[in-house]
Formats: structure tokens, sequence, C-alpha cells
């Protein structure tokens, strides 16, 4: 029987991804795995023992069928009348990194732990990324 781990045992790495030409759900779900650290031989599923994962060209990223036009995104301020719906295409254009990070959070257990982990996402939309120091390593994902 192994023991579980806590949080400070975690041996932290970076992974770089590039989401060029990546299906969004097939997409956030390997990054949600990395991020709760189910990829590792030492998951502990009530503490955090994930790795930080960069991922950079988030605008390119792809959904199959027609759900550019056909998903929605809904938002509201709680106040009456006040409920906004956007298409996938329309998200994509004023903020291409929310498409990504939604569904990540979707796929992320929902309790406290899962606040923890969605902030060792750091989601680009472009090729650049600040995060060069920490030497992320690149992952190639399958199509």
């Amino acid at each position: 029987m192994t023991p579980y781990l806590n949080k400070d045992s975690a041996t932290r790495n970076w992974v770089l991804i590039d989401a060029n030409g990546q299906t969004v759900g097939r997409l956030a779900t390997q990054i949600a795995n990395i991020l709760r650290g189910k990829n590792l031989p030492t998951f502990t599923p009530n503490s955090d023992q994930g790795d930080f994962v960069v991922v950079i060209n988030a605008e390119k990223v792809v959904f199959t069928g027609n759900k550019w036009s056909e998903k929605k995104y809904y938002r509201h301020s709680r106040f009456f009348g006040s409920l906004k719906e956007n298409t996938a295409k329309e998200m994509l254009e004023s903020d291409p990194t929310f498409i990504l990070k939604e569904a990540v959070e979707g796929m992320l257990p929902k309790n406290r732990l899962s606040t923890q982990l969605i902030t060792k996402l750091k989601l680009y939309k472009g090729a650049e990324h600040p995060h060069q120091a920490q030497n992320p390593v690149a992952l190639s994902l399958t199509k």
C-alpha cells in the first residue's frame, strides 16, 4: 500500500503544450490530467501533485462539427435581464484563451482543490510565453 503524499512532497515540473490544430475537448482532458498529477505514479486524489502547464497558440484550437456557431457561452450579473450569450467564434475573437480555460475547469473536480489546480495553468494566444526561465519540457500530444 502506497502512503498518501502531501503537496510539500511533490516535485513540480513545467510542461509546454502547443495547441495548434488540437481538438478542444481532447486537449482539455490531457491538460486536466497533468494538472491533477494523474499521469504520475504518485497520484494522490486529495492533494495537489500535478505539474505546471504552459499552453501556447490557444487561438488555433479546433472544434469538431458546427460547434463554432452552435456552442454558446452564457454569463450574467444576477440582475434581471442581464443574461448574455456568445457563440464560440465570438469568444475566440474576444478572448482566445477563454475557451480552453473553461474546458479545463469543467474537467477538474468541483471542490476547493480545483481553484488551486487552475492557477497552475498558463494560457497564451501566441507562440511567445514568459516562462522560459522555468525550462518547460515540450510535450507532444497526439491528434
